[in-house]
């Protein structure tokens, strides 16, 4: 596999009410260089806040690149991990438990920018005083109220 480039990227969600206004924040760290990212939505869900902000660091690569990235968001990390979401998805998008999956459209994206990236789900404990993951928090929740304006 050609040399790619190692990225670290940090991620979180923000909602206040579920569903309700929400916000998402992202880091991404390449050598020296560090990028924030964040946006929000009026009427939405923590999980989806949750992997907005992973589709958005993903999308803002420019080429194929190893990615270690981290999140506090266990519904991500399992459905990834334990790869639930391709049996969702090989099934008709419906869990084993045969109800249907949610946030079919973004696990989609999801799973098209981790054909393109080598992508490393590490699950860290939120609100635990991981740097980045604080900042990702603090970037969701002002994202949150701005969305509740």
């Amino acid at each position: 596999m050609e040399n790619r480039k190692k990225v670290y990227v940090y991620t979180d969600g923000s909602c206040s009410g579920n569903p309700g206004p929400g916000g998402w924040g992202c880091i991404l760290k390449y050598n020296s260089v560090e990028k924030e990212l964040c946006g929000g939505d009026k009427n939405t869900t923590n999980n989806r806040m949750e992997m907005t902000a992973v589709i958005e660091a993903l999308k803002a690569l420019k080429e194929p690149c190893d990615v270690e990235l981290y999140t506090d968001s266990q519904y991500i990390c399992n459905s990834i991990n334990n790869e639930w979401v391709f049996s969702w998805k090989n099934n008709g998008w419906k869990k084993a438990d045969k109800k249907p999956a949610l946030n079919i459209e973004l696990w989609e994206e999801i799973l098209k920018l981790i054909e393109l990236h080598n992508v490393k789900f590490n699950w860290i404990k939120g609100h635990a005083g991981h740097p980045e993951n604080e900042r990702c928090d603090k970037l969701a929740v002002e994202q949150t109220a701005i969305y509740s304006e």
